[in-house]
């Protein structure tokens, strides 16, 4: 009887399954490194850009979509199928291709618009964190 409690089991993971439960407790362990200062400078850097080209390119995207059911207005059967024919067709057309191309043309000043305001918004971090590299 008192060999049975002796007595154990053990077992020992292969190097596979130890780097697999690892990965697994990595997933939900803290973050062990804090991110370096040039990761850091880099990512605000590509940050800037970033909402400013998604807005522009939004904005573009959607003015053509605009434009061109303005023009299929005018061009195709679509505005009888929607119970404008001739002359009430064409304007409403006209009218929704201009709203396209206004929509179109707004793109690039928006995006200079917000790049700028994005720049002065982190501008103080950058210039922190580049006189802490330049150290």
């Amino acid at each position: 009887m008192e060999n049975k409690e002796k007595e154990s089991f053990s077992y020992t993971y292969s190097a596979g399954e130890r780097e697999e439960i690892r990965a697994i407790r990595q997933k939900y362990a803290e973050p062990a490194h804090v991110e370096d200062k040039m990761a850091a400078l880099r990512r605000l850097d590509a940050s800037v850009g970033t909402k400013a080209t998604v807005i522009a390119l939004v904005l573009g995207v959607l003015g053509a979509l605009v434009l061109g059911f303005g023009m299929s207005l005018i061009m195709t059967e679509l505005g009888t199928w929607l119970g404008l024919s001739g002359l009430p067709a064409l304007l409403v057309g006209v009218l929704i291709g201009a709203m396209g191309i206004i929509s179109i043309l707004l793109a690039y000043p928006a995006y200079n618009r917000i790049l700028r305001k994005e720049r002065e918004r982190i501008a103080p971090e950058i210039i922190r964190l580049t006189d802490e590299l330049m150290k």
